[in-house]
């Protein structure tokens, strides 16, 4: 398998691109990876490149801040447009990128083109639960506003994804809402309510309060993306402020630096049970070819779990299951 990473993309970019696929490459060598950038910037970096490892010159970078369908549009040698352009037209069977999220779901619809059927794709992160199994929560803000038919499709997408990737036989599917009641909720979630519950080939648990998202009461987490994208980033803030208070009470003397050094085994743990960097990314699913979006801030580490997710997923034939669910063929 061949997997194109946007060196150009994420703030720690290009050097944690570099360092992700090196040690992919040496973890995995039947995986060849196309680092697409600068190759005036990327060459220095590569000093000791394995054989698997090739670079593919892009002389543009979308940036950050900038208008993604503009960007797309008119930077067509940027990292980014150049690694979907090859997932496209099957010089790669994957991309990755840490880069502009909108300008990715934008490069995803207009470069690599949508997946027959579905109307919207969606951005699927996992979030880390108590019981180490994690949910899929979809969409977590590839789409700002979402309608009912647009839920059904992600709970259709979401069970198929855990069942392939992760395995699950039979995937819990639920509703985010303010109530687990099924009158709960505003006008979208009322109507997806009976949608999903009336959706073969998916096992609907019904609704699911924010405040219960960690415990693992499912596998599947459906919701726009407008909440999905308060939710995550809610969890993602109240982990980083729980860590920095943690700090700081054991800091505070002797006796507590004590504690914290006997406790630092079970902190870290508890720390990568929380950090984003061992999920790697997630998949915009929906799109006619693999594509994962890390996160803006990864290191090489993250970059590394994305090629992992990543060979997972094509290992899985991913793409073609959802395929083959949504059209009926």
């Amino acid at each position: 398998m061949l997997i194109a990473i946007d060196a150009m993309g994420g703030d720690n970019a290009p050097e944690c691109n570099v360092q992700g696929a090196l040690s992919a490459a040496a973890e995995w060598s039947d995986t060849q990876i196309v680092l697409v950038g600068d190759e005036a910037r990327l060459e220095p970096l590569l000093k000791n490149k394995p054989s698997n490892v090739t670079v593919r010159h892009a002389g543009d970078v979308i940036g950050a801040d900038e208008e993604p369908v503009k960007a797309v549009r008119r930077k067509k040698d940027s990292s980014m447009v150049v690694a979907g352009r090859m997932v496209r037209e099957g010089e790669a069977d994957a991309m990755i990128s840490s880069g502009n999220t909108g300008a990715l779901m934008t490069t995803g619809l207009l470069v690599v083109g949508r997946m027959q059927g579905i109307e919207r794709p969606a951005l699927a992160p996992m979030i880390p639960t108590l019981d180490d199994v994690g949910v899929l929560a979809l969409d977590l803000g590839a789409n700002m506003d979402a309608k009912p038919q647009h839920l059904v499709q992600y709970a259709l997408m979401g069970s198929i994804y855990r069942n392939k990737v992760h395995g699950i036989a039979k995937p819990r599917v639920g509703l985010l809402n303010v109530g687990t009641e099924p009158g709960k909720g505003n006008e979208l979630t009322k109507e997806a309510y009976p949608l999903l519950e009336a959706l073969q080939g998916i096992h609907f648990v019904g609704n699911v309060e924010a405040r219960d998202v960690l415990t693992g009461n499912c596998d599947v987490l459906v919701c726009d993306g407008f909440a999905g994208n308060i939710l995550l980033k809610t969890l993602e803030g109240t982990a980083g402020a729980m860590f920095s208070l943690l700090k700081e009470q054991f800091s505070k003397s002797l006796k507590t630096k004590l504690g914290a050094a006997i406790l630092m085994p079970e902190l870290r743990s508890l720390k990568g049970k929380m950090d984003y960097k061992e999920h790697g990314g997630a998949p915009l699913l929906g799109l006619s070819g693999l594509v994962v979006k890390g996160h803006g801030s990864s290191d090489g580490n993250a970059v590394k779990n994305a090629v992992r997710q990543a060979r997972i997923a094509l290992q899985a034939d991913l793409v073609s299951s959802i395929s083959k669910e949504i059209s009926g063929k």
